[in-house]
């Protein structure tokens, strides 16, 4: 599971944090689903997100896997959830969309995008924390994009 978290402050977003949580493959699902909610936890405790953004569950061939995905997403959606943070969906689709303009970019493409928003030197060490900070910025892009229809201010820090 990617996490990602950036602070927004008016058109500026900068990076926080990115990780990965690794789950024991030797636990059983729901020792794992119980490492999610901790994880997801301590990192509302130590950022204090104002937003959560999560990226909605795709369809894929192996019902299975998708069962075990979107027990996790619920579990890290409740967690937020529980902590009164707002919690909004994208599609893998339209993050990409609104990171490279291209909704079928891939994964390679979207990093080299963050570098340039994010004004990153490093190399991505795992893409799916890559994908959990594109959903925060496509988060704080559609926050603008918002606060411009409605002429609102402010500024977040977004969880993916």
């Amino acid at each position: 599971m990617g996490y990602g978290l950036v602070q927004c402050t008016g058109n500026r977003v900068s990076l926080i944090e990115m990780g990965v949580l690794k789950l024991p493959v030797r636990k059983d699902s729901y020792e794992r689903l119980k490492l999610i909610h901790q994880k997801v936890q301590e990192l509302i405790s130590r950022f204090a997100p104002q937003d959560f953004a999560i990226e909605a569950p795709f369809f894929g061939k192996n019902v299975q896997s998708m069962l075990k995905l979107g027990r996790a997403q619920g579990v890290a959606i409740a967690t937020a959830m529980h902590a009164g943070i707002p919690v909004v969906e994208y599609s893998p689709k339209k993050v990409k969309q609104a990171i490279t303009g291209n909704g079928n970019s891939e994964k390679q493409q979207v990093w080299k995008m963050l570098q340039r928003i994010l004004e990153l030197e490093e190399e991505i060490t795992s893409y799916d924390a890559s994908d959990a900070v594109a959903v925060a910025v496509c988060h704080h892009f559609q926050n603008q994009i918002h606060e411009r229809i409605s002429g609102g201010a402010g500024s977040f820090r977004g969880d993916g």
